[in-house]
């Protein structure tokens, strides 16, 4: 016994909400499937809606515009290969997170998402109802068992479509990258294909939704765990894969394998790409961002040329009476390296007016953080106007060690839209630096070679909001900073942990302290792309109210 299947898989990027627009994509491969001999067009989950809809997909005028649309599509790919989809579905007062077989211009299978994931970003168990366990659906004389993204994480449904006749598995997903998460989900689909035999054809979306980033890099599995083919990393692709019947059954024909960046280059990518779909999927176009000459709003710059070109990103200097002449110096040097406009707005004459305002209300008090954050607001006031002027996006330029201990004034340089390296700790913000100098990519829109000079990555940080200012004298120095951060946020240890790992006591609970008290001000922020698995927004939450502090 012989015989050949062709799966053709789009591995595309949907706009959350656009239900034509994404069906309009789905068709378009559909049609490329044909040409080429499909028999199976394949999309990933939930792709006519885009991913994660958390609770616009609970609206049930948008359940029913959803529907309606998978609905005209089956009607549309009639004459032709079967098309694979997701979208939600409804049954009696029931929602589900399902997967379409659409041919002969109908829905001739649908499949249920039964495990449903409730950590990190997902909240699928309050959204959705859980599946049954089902059954592989046929295309022709082939039977494939489709678990949906988290079912494929657990060993029950593949097993059961493998028992009920499954001859390969066709995993859709909607798997949102984090560092190192293609590790992850190669040794669980292994697992899967070693527990049943059967080959698995991991299929993933690409592009950005708010703070999340989808990945892409789709690939295949045979018997054995042997990979048989990769997709790229983050690009939208189409692949014809051909499998082939022999007497053990099907095996996946060897393709292309992409190789996978390094962690740097992934998060840059995520980092470039987030900002790109976010302004893209929003309708902005271009964006600005105050430019102090510190290496953050360098690298803010520098993402922001990369994703939207240099014709589309200003920058502004809005120095005061602390800004150093080198600040000043290098602030133009990265403005002119990335070729984007530069604008310079002094902001002494509006400070002098608060300061005069305030006068009478502030007399005999020595000053303080107050004036240091006036200066910060009356920034934020300024690029705000700019913004509502020019129509351009601000972006904020806070990394996650900021972020994290509250070390940003909040309507201050907190305002704007998007926060590129929200999720970025400080010593990486100088790895990073020091990787797009070294770097250049065909998905950069930026000029090739040094484009951050090495004087804004090695001098000590400052915020320049008075005289001789060091971020040191009100937090430890960045690397034990961010080894404590790690510990208590990203491996939600305790200060015993710290304790162990050879951190002084008073220093770490004092980074506990900041940490919970600048939830608020992470409750207010702007959304920024998420590269670990403890991001701040959907993965880490926590109350603004909370008394609580780790006794150990």
């Amino acid at each position: 016994m012989s015989g050949r299947f062709r799966v053709t898989l789009a591995q595309l990027n949907p706009v959350m909400g656009d239900l034509k627009g994404n069906a309009a994509q789905a068709l378009a491969a559909w049609e490329e499937g044909r040409a080429a001999g499909a028999d199976l067009v394949a999309l990933p989950e939930m792709f006519i809606t885009g991913y994660n809809t958390q609770d616009l997909v609970m609206k049930p005028a948008f359940q029913i515009d959803a529907m309606e649309a998978i609905k005209a599509l089956a009607a549309e790919v009639a004459d032709g290969p079967a098309l694979a989809i997701g979208g939600p579905w409804v049954e009696g007062d029931q929602l589900f997170n399902a997967y379409f077989i659409l041919k002969g211009g109908q829905i001739a299978s649908r499949m249920l998402k039964h495990n449903l994931p409730n950590e990190l970003v997902f909240d699928e168990v309050r959204i959705f109802d859980s599946g049954p366990l089902g059954g592989p659906y046929s295309v022709g004389n082939t039977r494939i068992g489709s678990p949906i993204c988290e079912d494929a994480w657990h060993e029950e449904v593949a097993e059961t479509l493998a028992e009920t006749g499954a001859e390969f598995l066709l995993v859709p997903n909607g798997s949102p990258y984090f560092r190192g998460k293609h590790d992850v989900r190669l040794t669980h689909m292994v697992a899967r294909v070693v527990e049943t035999g059967l080959p698995l054809i991991y299929l993933n979306m690409v592009g950005g939704q708010d703070d999340q980033v989808f990945d892409g890099a789709s690939f295949g599995l045979n018997p054995g765990g042997k990979l048989a083919f990769q997709m790229p990393q983050f690009d939208e692709a189409i692949a014809h894969i051909d499998l082939e019947q022999g007497a053990d059954g099907w095996r996946i024909l060897p393709g292309e394998e992409h190789v996978h960046a390094s962690d740097w280059e992934q998060d840059y990518r995520v980092m470039v790409q987030s900002l790109r779909d976010y302004m893209g999927k929003t309708g902005f176009s271009k964006v600005l961002l105050g430019l102090s000459g510190g290496i953050d709003s360098a690298i803010v710059a520098a993402i922001a040329v990369d994703a939207l070109g240099a014709e589309n990103v200003r920058c502004v200097m809005l120095p005061s009476e602390y800004t150093s002449r080198e600040s000043l110096e290098d602030a133009e040097a990265v403005a002119k390296a990335l070729g984007c406009h530069y604008d310079y707005v002094p902001i002494a004459e509006g400070r002098a007016a608060i300061t005069n305002t305030l006068a009478p209300l502030f007399e005999g008090r020595e000053p303080d953080l107050t004036e240091e954050n006036i200066q910060s607001r009356l920034r934020g006031l300024l690029l705000m106007a700019m913004s509502n002027k020019f129509g351009e996006m601000l972006l904020t330029t806070g990394n996650k060690s900021e972020v994290a201990v509250g070390y940003a004034t909040i309507y201050g340089d907190m305002a704007g839209g998007y926060n590129p390296i929200k999720d970025l700790y400080k010593t990486r913000v100088f790895e990073t630096c020091r990787w797009r100098n070294a770097n250049h990519r065909s998905w950069m829109k930026g000029p090739e070679g040094e484009v951050i000079a090495p004087r804004v990555i090695d001098k000590p940080p400052s915020a320049e909001l008075r005289a001789d200012q060091k971020d040191s004298d009100s937090l430890p120095d960045y690397p034990e900073l961010d080894a404590i951060l790690d510990i208590l946020v990203d491996r939600d240890g305790s200060i015993a942990d710290c304790v162990e790992a050879g951190f002084d006591r008073a220093t770490a609970k004092r980074v506990e302290h900041l940490l919970y008290i600048s939830e608020y001000k992470r409750f207010q922020s702007a959304p920024g792309a998420r590269l670990t698995k403890r991001a701040f927004w959907l993965d880490r939450r926590y109350p603004i109210v909370n008394r609580w502090r780790d006794p150990s």
